[in-house]
């Protein structure tokens, strides 16, 4: 699976492992350091603001549920070395997209940026969507502000593609000055292109 070991966690959250993260179910103990991520005002520079604990432990609700739900969703993920956790990655379907697709995303605190775990996670989390969901597309896409750079980046490097016809403002955020949104995609043609390659 594209480098990642699966193995069952927990009933219905796979646990994968890349070369050095674990991918995993969410534990309560996972709710501090990931307030600590979602109240950081540089993580959540492209979001219309930051979360507060409730906020953030009620999205940690939804990610959960997410999983019993669909059967995918969003893991919490640890550096494998030191048992730290570091965010999520993973795949969500938007529930307010107009036809069903599924996403992948990411969110990690600041202090483990610029090491390529979120690049190394999501090729994982994509190749769990290819291998082991029936996509509606049978695309993955990732999408972000126009101006987050960083983001846009991880998303060429685990070969998803610029589709600029789909680009659209976002229907949740109304006149928030980031509403405009940019649309990357890959499909399982390019998908498996890539890992042959």
């Amino acid at each position: 699976m594209s480098g990642a070991d699966a193995s069952a966690d927990d009933g219905h959250v796979p646990r994968l492992l890349t070369t050095r993260l674990v991918m995993r179910d969410w534990t309560n103990g996972d709710r501090v350091p990931f307030a600590e991520l979602n109240a950081d005002a540089e993580v959540m520079r492209h979001f219309p603001s930051t979360l507060t604990a409730q906020q953030s432990d009620e999205m940690v609700d939804r990610i959960r549920s997410a999983w019993v739900q669909h059967g995918y969703g969003l893991w919490a993920v640890e550096r494998a070395d030191t048992s730290q956790f570091i965010g999520f990655v993973g795949l969500s379907t938007p529930s307010w997209a107009s036809a069903p697709i599924v996403e992948v995303g990411w969110r990690l605190a600041q202090r483990h940026w610029g090491y390529g775990f979120a690049s190394e996670a999501a090729t994982a989390a994509l190749g769990f969507g290819f291998s082991r969901l029936d996509l509606p597309a049978d695309e993955i896409v990732s999408f972000t502000t126009v101006g987050n750079d960083r983001s846009r980046r991880v998303m060429e490097r685990i070969g998803l593609t610029h589709r600029p016809e789909r680009d659209f403002d976002h229907p949740l955020l109304g006149h928030w000055h980031g509403c405009r949104h940019v649309l990357y995609a890959l499909d399982r043609a390019g998908w498996a292109l890539r890992e042959s390659g």
